[in-house]
């Protein structure tokens, strides 16, 4: 009898016959006639369909149990499957045992590999029981950010409850006691059990980050609204991704390749390769392997929006002062009270770091977006100071394990927190996700703003190519921030002054700034003093932690100060006493979409350049620890600039000490600068016979 053109394989499955079909393809050099025949749950039905083929089939796939039970097939039994399995010798009959496993992994690598840190600290839903273990495994590589509706799996609670320190214990103790409980007591409670884990997820799925497992079960679970979400599943048909797409998933992960015009589910692979075999042959993973191989088959990655990314951060901030606590209360109510201000920033400090704001809306110009939290640690500057580095750097890691269960990827340090100790090291060696302090986009945007405020006071202005024909100081230059800005000035400017305390560092940075051939005459000094009057640029980067660090009633009128240091190097007070004076507090950045956070003290949409390096990074995801330490690569300025950029970064409005500067102000500013100035140059003839001699 001569040998079939085709070989038969036929999915005989629980689930229904909407999808039946009877195709023959050719797949991996085979030809195959594929025939899928749909019971609706029906046992009896599958049994028949199964002895009705394997007399004519080369081999037969059986499945879609837990499937057919999560869309309301209710005879089906996940025992009746091996036992139909075992009902018949003549021919291979399988299921997905091997294969499923395959796909699902390698769905999860491919994700993480075009996408690295895609699923770094992911929150992540698992619906229903026909994801893996070895899935789960996978994705524990990434994050253990991991929620069961499944009373079978531990319950491990979303990061949302876990910030609150009172429901963290009670989970914690109720995680601890499930865990003692003996399996067959567990199998005896799985309905209240079952119940608990079912509305954890519930509350889970609505901030999860990705949520998998079958379309059937994830249909029974109920899903929330997709947007920024991603969905593992399998088997997805047209009408399947358009569902998902309505509720607004951003990525569908089909882990079942689908290389024909119909569907077909991974026990069907298993069948396919089984019937390719040499009779009696048994099925091994390395079949499997080279026929995917051969087949080139892979799973989808399936963008029903358009391709996408959604990013998370988080960001440390603190209170500058004792200030900050009279707008929180109760803290403002004590702190009022006479002698109690010290007694409250000594006990804050001491507080758990928790989260102050969640941070959402913002949507780059590439479509990616970036969600992420403000978490404040308790310690003033003050206190920071009053405590060896070691007393910060815990509070910092605990502020990463807080982000880390939040899901971000990236954490940024804000204020003091990076200038403490060794500026970011060691928290970044230690904490369990990446570091930056966001130095580089400040010197990026300090020298922003600076120009840009030099253009709309129209005194120095700038000449076409954007050179600064004048004098520049930094106060503060040999700091992480301050050294770049000499930097950038020294190849924008005629002359720039370095000023600190500490000489050698200076002559350092002199010599590397010199070799790089600027365009600008560099000096040295350890006090702004004797030069200050000549400046029409200064940027203060230092560290004082609110000493005075220059004069200014000996700055020319017409100056342009960028102070980026925090906590301010200019009080409000010392601002107030030139009129004739531009002072700006650093750069601040605009931020792309419709952001919502809380008030940082700035305007809407704005926010402080540290801030907006750790956001950049988050959308361009560059989950990494970009700036760390007290030296800053000139690299990564430019870098995270064009980031800036591409991301739609823009200047914001900007700001001084009593907020932002409208063009009343520079007017305002401009006018009695040039007053100022007129009063100081000779006229008349003593002008004329000093210029003769």
């Amino acid at each position: 009898m001569p040998a079939r053109k085709y070989k038969i394989v036929v999915n005989v499955t629980f689930q229904g016959d909407e999808w039946d079909y009877d195709e023959r393809v050719t797949l991996g050099g085979h030809r195959f006639r594929l025939i899928r025949v749909g019971t609706s749950g029906d046992a009896e039905a599958a049994e028949e369909g199964l002895e009705h083929w394997s007399g004519k089939a080369d081999a037969i796939a059986v499945s879609g149990v837990r499937e057919a039970r999560a869309a309301g097939h209710d005879a089906g039994q996940v025992e009746d499957l091996q036992r139909i399995k075992e009902s018949t010798t003549l021919v291979p009959v399988r299921d997905d045992s091997l294969v499923t496993d395959i796909f699902q992994e390698w769905a999860i690598r491919r994700v993480e590999a075009e996408m690295p840190g895609y699923f770094t600290n992911a929150r992540v839903v698992v619906v229903g029981g026909t994801t893996r273990d070895r899935t789960i495994a996978v994705l524990r590589e990434f994050t253990d950010n991991i929620v069961f509706d499944d009373a079978g799996h531990d319950i491990v609670l979303p990061g949302r409850v876990k910030t609150n320190p009172v429901t963290a214990a009670a989970a914690g103790i109720g995680e601890f006691a499930w865990r003692q409980v003996p399996g067959f007591v567990k199998d005896q409670v799985a309905g209240p059990v079952g119940l608990v884990s079912d509305k954890v997820a519930h509350f889970a799925a609505e901030d999860a980050d990705v949520i998998i497992g079958s379309f059937s079960e994830l249909m029974r679970f109920g899903l929330p609204d997709l947007a920024g979400k991603a969905v593992i599943t399998s088997t997805v048909s047209d009408e399947r991704l358009a569902a998902l797409s309505e509720l607004g998933a951003d990525l569908v992960v089909d882990v079942t390749p689908q290389p024909f015009d119909f569907v077909v589910v991974p026990a069907m692979y298993e069948a396919m390769v089984a019937a390719t075999l040499p009779a009696g042959q048994e099925l091994t993973t390395d079949d499997l392997a080279q026929f995917i191989q051969d087949a080139e088959l892979e799973s989808r990655l399936l963008w029903p929006h358009g391709y996408r990314r959604k990013s998370r951060f988080s960001f440390v901030i603190h209170p500058l002062s004792t200030e900050y606590f009279k707008n929180v209360e109760p803290l403002g109510r004590i702190t009022n009270i006479p002698g109690m201000s010290q007694v409250v920033e000594k006990a804050v400090a001491y507080i758990p770091p928790f989260v102050y704001s969640h941070v959402t809306g913002i949507v780059s110009d590439t479509g990616d977006e970036a969600e992420g939290w403000l978490i404040t640690v308790g310690g003033t500057p003050k206190e920071m100071l009053a405590h060896p580095p070691e007393f910060t750097y815990s509070r910092l890691l605990e502020a990463a394990d807080l982000s880390r269960r939040l899901g971000a990827q990236i954490m940024g340090l804000g204020a003091f927190t990076k200038v403490v100790g060794d500026a970011g090291v060691t928290v970044a060696k230690q904490a369990p996700l990446p570091v930056t302090t966001g130095n580089s986009y400040s010197a990026s945007g300090a020298l922003w703003a600076a120009h840009e405020a030099v253009r709309r006071l129209g005194i120095a202005e700038p000449d076409e190519n954007g050179i600064l024909h004048g004098k520049t100081m930094v106060v503060g230059a040999s700091g992480a921030i301050g050294s770049v800005c000499a930097r950038l000035l020294a190849l924008a400017a005629d002359e720039v002054w370095l000023v600190s305390p500490e000489t050698a560092k200076l002559l350092q940075i002199k010599k590397e700034i010199e070799r790089d051939d600027p365009r600008a005459i560099v000096h040295v000094a350890t006090d702004p003093a004797a030069a200050l009057p000549d400046m029409d640029m200064i940027v203060t980067a230092t560290s004082a932690a609110g000493q005075k660090v220059l004069d200014i009633m000996s700055v020319k009128p017409g100056c342009v100060i960028t102070d980026v240091a925090r906590p301010l190097d200019m009080s409000a007070e010392d601002v107030a006493k030139r009129p004739d004076v531009l002072v700006i507090e650093s750069g601040e950045v605009e931020l792309p979409g419709d952001v919502r956070m809380k008030n940082i003290g700035l305007p809407d949409h704005v926010v402080y350049a540290c801030l907006a390096e750790t956001i950049v990074l988050a959308l361009d995801g560059r989950y990494e620890n970009f700036t760390v330490g007290r030296s800053i690569s000139w690299p990564k300025v430019k870098e995270i600039y064009q980031l800036g950029l591409k991301h739609g970064m823009k200047l914001a409005t900007i700001s001084g000490v009593n907020g932002p500067y409208t063009d009343e102000d520079f007017e305002r500013i401009r006018t009695a600068a040039l007053a100022a100035r007129a009063e100081r140059e000779p006229t008349g003839a003593g002008a004329e016979s000093k210029e003769s001699t």
